[in-house]
């Protein structure tokens, strides 16, 4: 009687796929996985006049070609996968599926006398051995080479550095991933409260990207409360309620404020999974609590695999430390992070606002590159020592105007006052009036 045995799929390195089926050492290969080569001389190919299709197949310049057998439709360049380990440490790698198929096509084009053998068994990495995986594209062949060097510059970075960051980069990474699949809803939320009383809610804003049916969606809005207007804020946080600058604010009871908002989050699960989107989540959770919003299930971390199901909190405040390297106590306001993300701002502190530039921080972070490549993009040459960036004064610290004669700005920096922004303010046009 057959025994249903199960197909295991997974990744190879691409050292790995290197190491096994080209026997010399390539110059290509990181210093430290060329000593590993040195020891581990494994030939998976027996037929030495094998050698050269591979190495030509496998070569920097031909995986990117637009012929190559591994090129996907609508991708310019190769598409492979980054997967990280517990540790922290990244590795660049191919799928069993792209190794399997590269070893038929070879020898279905008769450039190998025989079907290429796999390499050991050992090579080959399961999700179970691996944090997070998430697909990477290179358009060519020098971004190739240079990632590879990259890679094994930052996991020697990565040795003893904090357990705080090395959550944050696998968090990063499952966002990346999740994100790429356009399943499920992304909403961001915010609250804004009197800054004397924050049991006294004034406004909520919501901000959302999902999919149904393959099929993108997108909705925002704002609410202010009408039993909240007389209750403003100046001491501490403007007070913005009346600027939302994307669409018209609704002014409601406070009863029908809280309906709404549960009539509102209660609608996500059409989507499937939820990830209710945050800038630093610990007050904004407790007011969803406050006004007895179903959140059964929530959860802070997010599974291996994107659910078909749940609720799940992604919060910015993370994905942004995870890209300068910061651990515990580092956390960058809203303001601060969209200005590092080159994310224009108007009218923080507006409850619908500030949803909307959560929504668009993590998507602008999720989008790009993993995170050591996007953080070289974005700050080049600025991480010195680990992983930590180092940030320059103008990219740290918005009122870097003050220091204006001092220390020159960057090509392009413009500085702006409080008078600037108290003048800007005035000449808005707000979205309701009293």
């Amino acid at each position: 009687m057959p025994v249903n045995v199960p197909v295991v799929t997974g990744y190879y390195r691409y050292t790995d796929i290197w190491f096994e089926w080209y026997a010399h050492v390539p110059f290509t290969l990181s210093a430290t996985d060329r000593r590993k080569c040195e020891h581990i001389r494994h030939q998976a190919l027996p037929d030495i006049d094998d050698r050269a299709p591979i190495k030509a197949i496998l070569s920097h310049d031909a995986l990117v070609h637009p012929d190559h057998p591994l090129q996907v439709e609508g991708i310019k360049g190769i598409q492979m996968y980054m997967g990280t380990f517990p540790t922290g440490e990244a590795r660049l790698l191919f799928s069993s599926r792209q190794v399997d198929y590269l070893r038929y096509w070879l020898h279905a084009m008769k450039l190998t006398k025989d079907i290429v053998p796999l390499p050991y068994s050992d090579c080959l990495l399961t999700e179970s051995n691996l944090k997070t995986v998430s697909p990477v594209v290179y358009p060519d062949g020098g971004s190739l080479r240079n990632a590879i060097k990259a890679i094994d510059k930052n996991n020697k970075r990565l040795k003893g550095s904090n357990p705080l960051v090395t959550h944050r980069r696998h968090l990063f990474e499952r966002v990346r991933t999740f994100w790429a699949e356009k399943r499920g809803v992304w909403c961001a939320l915010d609250f804004e409260a009197w800054e004397r009383d924050h049991t006294i809610l004034t406004e909520f804003g919501w901000s959302l990207t999902g999919w149904k049916d393959g099929s993108l969606v997108e909705d925002r809005g704002h609410f202010i409360v009408e039993e909240a207007r007389a209750y403003t804020n100046s001491q501490y946080v403007p007070d913005y309620r009346y600027n939302y600058t994307l669409g018209e604010s609704e002014i409601v009871k406070r009863t029908a404020f809280k309906k709404r908002i549960h009539d509102m989050i209660g609608s996500l699960s059409e989507y499937g999974p939820i990830f209710l989107v945050f800038h630093d989540n610990n007050q904004d959770i407790k007011d969803l609590k406050k006004l007895e919003v179903d959140l059964n299930g929530l959860s802070y971390v997010l599974p291996d695999n994107i659910p078909d199901s749940g609720i799940f909190v992604i919060d910015t405040s993370d994905l942004i430390g995870a890209l300068l390297g910061e651990g515990a106590g580092d956390k960058r306001s809203l303001e601060k992070t969209c200005g590092l993300l080159q994310i224009p701002t108007k009218f923080l502190h507006n409850a619908g606002n500030d949803a909307h530039y959560t929504l668009l921080s993590m998507q602008e972070m999720a989008k790009g590159d993993p995170v050591d490549i996007q953080r070289e993009k974005r700050w080049p040459n600025q991480t010195p020592a680990g992983v930590k960036v180092e940030l320059k004064p103008w990219q740290e610290d918005s009122d870097y105007s003050d220091e204006e004669g001092i220390i020159p700005p960057p090509s392009g920096y413009k500085f702006t006052t409080d008078v600037d922004e108290a003048d800007a303010a005035t000449n808005e046009k707000p979205t309701d009036k009293l």
